[in-house]
């Protein structure tokens, strides 16, 4: 379902499991959500493929799954991404016995630190965006306005989106009883509804896909980027803000990734590293990390405790991986086949209207106003130029500032408080 993320439907669950309205409480609610989370972080790479739909974590696959695509390999792109999810999911389960000696020291380290280093990553991210001006253009002067239009659309969706940030944290529109989803209208205007847009506008048929496309993939390419991305996914899983497409991102330049394949894998290892791990800190015995959304709605009313939970939860981590991958492979076969006999405007719009409906049924009018702005915003870099990941400036600056003890301050200056 295009932005519909795993967190509101988790809170969905939540409300009905604290009403009894379903026969889900306690040790079996803890389960439930891990094998929600799993699952969906694996099956997830079908919407960020075939219907331009990324959620903030999967954002930085759209390029290079988007190139499969129009080759005719769209399944072949989500089942690299699957592969390198179901990679994590082994090196997750490997790792459960050390993970909490393994994090606890790190976050000794980065926590008197994590000013500058969520600033420095913002910094990083934003000279990422490498000028693409026109050479073909006669003088120096045009030249350089258009690599600085290009540039220009980047830093203006960071800062618009950060803009946001700080209302939606601040003085949020979003009615009390939707606070829980205060940031879904923002995510889905930001991330999916965008890509719908363009594909609705100017969207033609794509390549016939073949639906039998499988990934060659080598033992070390495979081991090269699950690694890459685990790694970046545990980064992300114990810095504030920093979600595991970042995190993948970051790990991929310090390993110097130059191959499509090679990023797709660490993407998606990245992305159950962090949803996944951040969650199963929380089972480890003795530490109760809470990490991540999903960890901090499931706190709120149980707190696991002991080795029986935490086996059993790294047992379901094995289970729900290994079945959300084979699954994987029959949908994005399916998707791609589907592709093959659909207008995409038709299902352009027909994504765009599930995900209206969503954002109106969990933040009412108020949320669609939001969601509007944010595809504003999120059309700046689809539109005009730019990379989509600045649209995360609307947790990064905010949440920076307030790091750094300089963010009330910025919120009294816009008339915030």
């Amino acid at each position: 379902m295009p932005g519909l993320h795993v967190y509101s439907i988790a809170a969905f669950a939540l409300a009905l499991s604290g009403q009894n309205l379903i026969p889900l409480a306690n040790e079996s609610l803890a389960m439930f959500l891990l094998g929600m989370v799993t699952g969906w972080a694996v099956v997830n790479a079908i919407p960020a493929v075939f219907l331009f739909a990324p959620d903030d974590a999967s954002a930085m696959t759209v390029m290079p799954s988007t190139k499969l695509m129009m080759r005719g390999r769209g399944a072949e792109a989500a089942i690299l991404i699957g592969a390198g999810s179901l990679a994590a999911c082994v090196a997750l389960v490997a790792l459960a016995p050390v993970l909490d000696e393994l994090i606890r020291p790190l976050r000794a380290i980065i926590s008197p630190h994590l000013g500058w280093m969520l600033t420095a990553i913002i910094v990083f991210l934003l000279l990422g965006e490498w000028p693409r001006g026109n050479e073909r253009l006669p003088t120096p002067a045009r030249r350089l306005a258009s690599a600085w239009a290009y540039l220009g659309a980047g830093l203006l969706t960071f800062l618009l989106s950060g803009l946001m940030g700080f209302v939606l944290m601040y003085r949020s529109p979003i009615p009390p009883e939707a606070a829980y989803q205060n940031l879904l209208p923002a995510f889905v205007g930001l991330f999916s509804l965008p890509g719908l847009i363009q594909v609705l506008a100017f969207g033609s048929a794509i390549p016939k896909q073949d639906s039998r496309a499988t990934p060659s993939l080598s033992a070390n390419l495979l081991a090269r980027g699950a690694l890459t991305g685990v790694a970046g996914g545990l980064f992300a899983g114990i810095m504030p803000v920093i979600s595991g497409g970042v995190g993948g991102l970051l790990a991929g330049h310090a390993t110097a990734q130059r191959d499509d394949r090679l990023f797709l894998i660490s993407q998606g290892a990245s992305k159950v590293a962090y949803y996944v791990g951040g969650l199963l800190l929380l089972f480890v015995p003795g530490a109760g990390l809470v990490r991540g959304g999903m960890a901090w709605m499931l706190s709120s009313g149980y707190m696991p405790y002991g080795w029986r939970i935490y086996l059993l939860a790294i047992s379901g981590v094995a289970l729900c991986g290994a079945l959300a991958f084979v699954l994987l492979m029959a949908f994005s076969r399916g998707a791609a086949a589907i592709a093959n006999k659909t207008n995409p405007r038709i299902a352009a719009a027909l994504a765009l209207v599930m995900a209206l409906a969503i954002t109106m049924a969990f933040t009412g009018l108020p949320g669609l106003a939001v969601a509007a702005v944010a595809t504003l915003v999120g059309l700046i870099p689809v539109l005009v130029g730019g990379r989509r990941m600045n649209c995360l400036g609307v947790l990064l600056l905010p949440i920076t500032l307030n790091v750094i003890g300089v963010g009330p301050d910025v919120a009294r200056a816009l008339g915030l408080v």
